[in-house]
């Protein structure tokens, strides 16, 4: 039976995979975010993968053989396949389609962007809540900073703890209450 499944692709190359893939007439889904950098000068918009470095795909094991997908240049191996292959439930992807969607709509109806408060010293393990972006709403732990505008930040997906890099301005952290 047909269901999406995580593709681990190699670093940068979740385009290639995605785009591998639909030559074999696999469907796939990369989900993305509008990243606002300024180059030379000009505020452009380039959109990023939600999750670096991976993909999902709908197949059917059954028909499409799994070494194929973990033969198609660009993927290194599909995430969960060892003995019994593990499906990621239909309303997931559902709910990270409808953030994308509603950051989409979110960035083409801002006027501006609007300056935020810097936030006090996050330490690691510290609770944070994401307040804008692709996470948004989403609760996950404070990691570490990387650089001076991004850190990275754990949090669960699928039932294991990913570690994603953010920008700091998205996040906040969430208050003890005793």
């Amino acid at each position: 039976m047909k269901a999406w499944y995580l593709i681990y692709c190699k670093s940068r190359g979740e385009a290639r995979a995605q785009q591998n893939l639909a030559l074999q007439q696999i469907e796939t889904y990369l989900p993305t975010y509008p990243e606002e950098k300024k180059v030379k000068g000009e505020l452009t918009v380039k959109r990023v993968s939600l999750f670096p470095s991976y993909l999902f795909a709908y197949f059917d094991p059954n028909i499409t053989s799994v070494a194929k997908i973990h033969n198609t240049r660009g993927v290194v191996r599909i995430v969960g396949c060892k003995e019994l292959m593990t499906p990621i439930d239909d309303s997931v992807i559902h709910a990270i389609k409808m953030r994308e969607h509603k950051i989409l709509s979110s960035k083409l109806t801002s006027a501006s962007p609007s300056a935020v408060e810097p936030e006090p010293k996050l330490n690691q393990g510290d609770k944070v809540c994401f307040t804008k972006g692709p996470f948004a709403e989403l609760e996950g732990i404070f990691d570490e900073e990387n650089g001076e505008k991004r850190c990275f930040v754990l949090f669960e997906l699928m039932g294991k703890q990913q570690r994603v890099i953010v920008d700091k301005d998205t996040i906040q952290s969430v208050k003890k209450h005793d």
